[in-house]
């Protein structure tokens, strides 16, 4: 697995689970915020739905 392909999960100071896009942003140069969770089984749940919905 290469390292891109890690999910972007990071623990907020509030508890919440925040879930980042795996590449980062041209105009940017930050990872896209893709949703904010109250736990990490939701955000690595939603990850999988992110990638499925590529995919599809």
């Amino acid at each position: 697995m290469d390292i891109k392909e890690v999910a972007m999960i990071r623990k907020l100071k509030s508890g919440e689970y925040r879930l980042y896009s795996r590449k980062v942003d041209p105009k940017t140069h930050k990872r896209r915020n893709l949703g904010t969770f109250k736990s990490r089984e939701a955000a690595e749940k939603h990850e999988r739905e992110v990638q499925y919905f590529k995919r599809h």
